[in-house]
């Protein structure tokens, strides 16, 4: 009997590399709440925070449920 794989909780939407040096850039969104979040990384490091619209409120994508 084979076990089903949960469901991942965050998707990649889109992916943007800021220079050869600089940080790499993602946007995921959490499936389960629909907010997005920019992460940004390179070999220094991780940031992640939430995507803010014009008002500062948090980007929501509506999740399929």
């Amino acid at each position: 009997m084979k076990k089903e794989k949960p469901e991942k909780r965050f998707e990649q939407t889109s992916s943007d590399s800021v220079s050869l040096i600089g940080p790499n850039c993602s946007v995921i969104v959490d499936r389960q709440t629909g907010v997005n979040y920019l992460v940004a990384y390179s070999s220094y490091g991780l940031g992640i925070t939430p995507l803010l619209d014009s008002d500062g409120k948090p980007v929501v994508t509506k999740t399929e449920e």
